[in-house]
């Protein structure tokens, strides 16, 4: 089923009001890949964004009747996965105990570097980093938040945003590094 048929997915989102099974199984497989594609950059492993997909299209097939059908289905759907893993986030965060880090010096990322990696290479290197870094990365650099947002859906301080955006970058660095070591090392042998 064509995913920018808006008469097919329209009747899937009317029998999803209706609470009708079908089509609710429909959709989510429908949009499966993509709303999986938005949890994996905010979660630690597969198994953590799966959690995170599932209860997202929870909150989906319950808050059906605010979808505006004037906007794209696949942006609210997109929102709702990222503040759900954002919740999830947090309600972690009151497991663990929150590093705040007011100031942090500013690194750039080599461009080319991760360009060239595969899409699943990122976001494993991404579900590497800490939590906090792991966030606010993905909130500024894949999902174009800016650092006040960040720090207000995050409830930290504007300098602890960029300080957590230096610091991932900083990881993301390292990590890409010894990938090109271990290359090397691997093409010298």
């Amino acid at each position: 089923m064509p995913e920018y048929n808006s008469a097919v997915l329209q009747e899937l989102l009317d029998g999803c009001l209706k609470k009708n099974r079908r089509s609710q199984e429909l959709l989510y497989k429908q949009f499966y890949g993509y709303a999986m594609s938005v949890c994996l950059r905010y979660s630690k492993s597969k198994e953590e964004a799966k959690e995170i997909l599932n209860d997202g299209f929870f909150k989906v097939f319950t808050k059906l009747e605010s979808f505006d059908t004037d906007r794209s289905f696949k942006t609210w759907l997109g929102r709702i996965m990222i503040n759900t893993a954002l919740d999830h986030y947090r309600q972690e965060v009151r497991r663990d105990i929150y590093e705040n880090v007011e100031a942090g010096e500013q690194v750039s990322v080599d461009e080319t570097i991760i360009s060239k990696l595969a899409h699943e290479e990122l976001v494993a290197l991404i579900q590497k980093l800490t939590p906090s870094y792991r966030l606010v990365f993905s909130l500024y650099v894949i999902d174009g938040y800016t650092h006040e947002e960040i720090a207000d859906q995050l409830k930290i301080s504007l300098g602890a945003s960029k300080s957590n955006l230096s610091r991932a970058r900083e990881k993301l660095r390292e990590m890409l590094s010894k990938i090109n070591i271990d290359n090397y090392d691997r093409v010298t042998r």
